[in-house]
Formats: C-alpha cells, sequence, structure tokens
C-alpha cells in the first residue's frame, strides 16, 4: 500500500470514523549500528544511525476510558481499559506502545482515550528496530498530546524501560536512543555508560551502506539475548571480587589476562573477551571514520562478526553465509551482522560500482546454500523521532 499521510489518514477513517476530527501524524525511524554489538547493555561504545524508514502512528484523542490500537502491518483491534492494571498480552506486538503508556502513567501523567493506527516499512524481527521504532513513536506522541514537555532523553529511558519491564526484552539503550536522536547523514557515537554522545558526518565517498536480511526470523524475547547479558554480568560479579569494577567496558584489551586468571568457565570467559575487544574495535572505527579512514573501518567491521560468531555465538549458519561469502565479492569493503543476532540482518560497506553485482551474486550463493532468499536493502540515514503533521 501507499505510506503517504493522506493514504493512512484515509485508512484511519476507515477503521475509526468521523472525518471531522482529523489525528495527529508521528513517526521514528528504524536503525542500524554500524559497530559495537552487545555492548550497550555492558554499559560500552556502540556507533548507530537511524535509517529512512520506520514507524508511522496516526493518533486522535477520545472522551473514552479506553485506547484501541491498530495496526496496518498485523491484522486485529487490541482495546485496553485506561483503568485496567496494564498487563502485556503474550506475543502481541501491542505491548510495545502499551508498555510506553504505562510509562507515563508511572508518572502521575494523565492517559486519554486514544485511537491508534500504526503502519512501518522496517522488517519485523529484522534487527533494525522495528520495536524501538513503535516505542518511541509512542513515546513523542504521548509526550505531545498530555503536554509533559519531557526530553528526549527521558522519552528514551522510559522506552527502553518498557521493553525491559513489560515486553520482557533486557536491552541496552543503543535502539531507543538511535531512533530518538537520530540525525540525517551522520551516525552517532554513544557511550552507553554516561549517554555522552557526538554526531559524526557518514561520509563514505563512492562507497554505500547496503543491508541484507537473511528472512530469518528470531523473537529476540525468546532467544538466548538474555543468557549472553547474563553471561556478561557473571562476569562482572567474579571479576569486581579481584577489582573493583562495574562493567565490561570498564576493562581494555591490556584488562584481557583478568580472563584467564579469574574466569573458569571458558564459554563465559568468550563472552566477556567479545565484549572487552568490540569496545576496543568501535573505538578504533569511530577514529578511523573521522579520519575518512574508510578502508580500516570496513577490516573492523569484519573482525567485529568474526568475534560475534567465535566468542559470541550469536551469528548462525544464515548470518555467517551473508558475511563470510560476501567478503569474497568485488567491491565489499566490511561486512558484518547487525543488531543482537540469531536471524536477522547483516550490514556491509560496498563500492557504488559494485552494488548491483553484490546483490545479485550474493543472493544467488545465499540461496543456494541455506533455501532461503536475502533481501537487499540501500538505506539512507535519517532524524530521530519526531510529529510531522
Amino acid at each position: 500500500m501507499k505510506t503517504d499521510s493522506h493514504s493512512l489518514r484515509k485508512e484511519f477513517f476507515k477503521i475509526y470514523g468521523d472525518r471531522a476530527s482529523d489525528p495527529v501524524l508521528f513517526y521514528a525511524p528504524g536503525r542500524v549500528n554500524l559497530i559495537g554489538e552487545h555492548t550497550d547493555y555492558n554499559s560500552g561504545y556502540v556507533f548507530p544511525c537511524a535509517l529512512d524508514f520506520g514507524t508511522s502512528l496516526l493518533l486522535r484523542k477520545t472522551g473514552n476510558q479506553e485506547i484501541i490500537l491498530n495496526s496496518l502491518n498485523i491484522p486485529g483491534s487490541v482495546t485496553v481499559k485506561i483503568t485496567d492494571s496494564w498487563s502485556p498480552l503474550p506475543g502481541s506486538w501491542t505491548n510495545y506502545p502499551a508498555g510506553v503508556i504505562r510509562e507515563f502513567a508511572l508518572k502521575g501523567i494523565t492517559v486519554p482515550g486514544m485511537e491508534l493506527l500504526f503502519y512501518g516499512d522496517i522488517p519485523n524481527g529484522a534487527g533494525l528496530s522495528s520495536s524501538a521504532s513503535i516505542e518511541m513513536a509512542m513515546a513523542v506522541a504521548m509526550n505531545e498530546i498530555t503536554g509533559a514537555g519531557l526530553p528526549m532523553i527521558e522519552l528514551v529511558q522510559m522506552s527502553q524501560r518498557a521493553e525491559n519491564r513489560f515486553v520482557g526484552m533486557n536491552c541496552g539503550i543503543m535502539d531507543q536512543f538511535a531512533v530518538g536522536f537520530g540525525k540525517k547523514d551522520h551516525a552517532i557515537s554513544l557511550n552507553c555508560d554516561t549517554l555522552e554522545y557526538k554526531y559524526a558526518p557518514l561520509n563514505l565517498g563512492s562507497r554505500i551502506l547496503i543491508i541484507t536480511n537473511t528472512n530469518k526470523r528470531r523473537g529476540l524475547t525468546d532467544s538466548k539475548y538474555n543468557e549472553r547479558r547474563a553471561e556478561c554480568e557473571k562476569t562482572v560479579e567474579i571479576i569486581s571480587g579481584h577489582h573493583r569494577i562495574r562493567n565490561l567496558s570498564e576493562l581494555t584489551v591490556d584488562d584481557l589476562w583478568m580472563l584467564d586468571k579469574y574466569i573458569e568457565d571458558p564459554v563465559v570467559r568468550k563472552r566477556a573477551r567479545h565484549v572487552i575487544t568490540e569496545n576496543g574495535r568501535t573505538l578504533d572505527a569511530i577514529r578511523a571514520l573521522e579520519k575518512n579512514d574508510i578502508v580500516t573501518f570496513g577490516r573492523l567491521m569484519n573482525e567485529s562478526h568474526d568475534s560475534l560468531c567465535s566468542d559470541y555465538e550469536v551469528t548462525g549458519t544464515e548470518l555467517d553465509t551473508l558475511v563470510y561469502e560476501g567478503r569474497r565479492l568485488p567491491g565489499v569493503i566490511g561486512t558484518r551482522m547487525t543488531g543482537a543476532g540469531f536471524g536477522g540482518c547483516t550490514v556491509s560497506i560496498v563500492e557504488g560500482m559494485q552494488a548491483d553485482s553484490f546483490m545479485k551474486k550474493l543472493g544467488k550463493i545465499y540461496t543456494s546454500k541455506t533455501g532461503l532468499k536475502a533481501d537487499f536493502y540501500l538505506p539512507g540515514t535519517g532524524d530521530g523521532a519526531r510529529r510531522i503533521g
């Protein structure tokens, strides 16, 4: 379907009626992380950028004591009573916006009756933050219609809490931060410990970003994501008995000896090694981009995937096929999985002249090896969550 505002409003009125009262349109982008994976919940460094596709939300206040949620992506209407105890619905996409609304209610902000219509063009389960996009669209909308006047950083933190506590996904803050603070033609260098950040121009010259979707769905809440987080927390618990640390990101590659000395479990040791080395790679990659050294940036992307494959073990056949077969093709500067893993997408930097050849050849190889069909996207970078009409 067409996704312009006129078409979305037409669909809204088809569902809810009453054309005399116009809904308000909000938007939040998706995001891709260029490097710095599984470091955010370890208070480390990440380097994401917002994309030019995302989630649209049409919202209209009502005088009723209920919230009605609809999506053009998923059939079926869900109604939540404002006086309800805000319990999540098993497996429902509505837990993402409902969790955010609940965060406003917990602050003592009066929640009005609402009619909501969502539409997103982010592939679900692809690791491009469709969930954070929904959350942040809801957060900026609630902030405006209630007159709460909360700063963007607070909306980001509320959205993260909604996913942690209501949805049950122990994600870090990167996704919501990138969706909230995105800036066109820039990536964001973010310290997830202090939340200090700076924008870095994404100047790739003759190269372009290509995102490749494995089309292998994964549900993060039911995956081993939470298990990985627990393994990292175990490392901090053990090492802090010998050296005072709050998180793994306080350690550098010069401290890797601590893992061999204090961590007996070889699996937990590998998990920690990835986080510590990934932080170093991310900082090196940001510096390389600042110097316009795209070749070094690409090499660090490759090393990041290798670590995610061997030490963190969150890749799998589909992602590894795209990455390791992709590296063999002409014009590929760097390629790696992006997001939590266990399926989802890769992100690659490819010479623009080789882009068509890269997509055709890699698509054919991927299908022959996995039986799945990959989808390719040539994304632009976009601005963060906001009202647009």
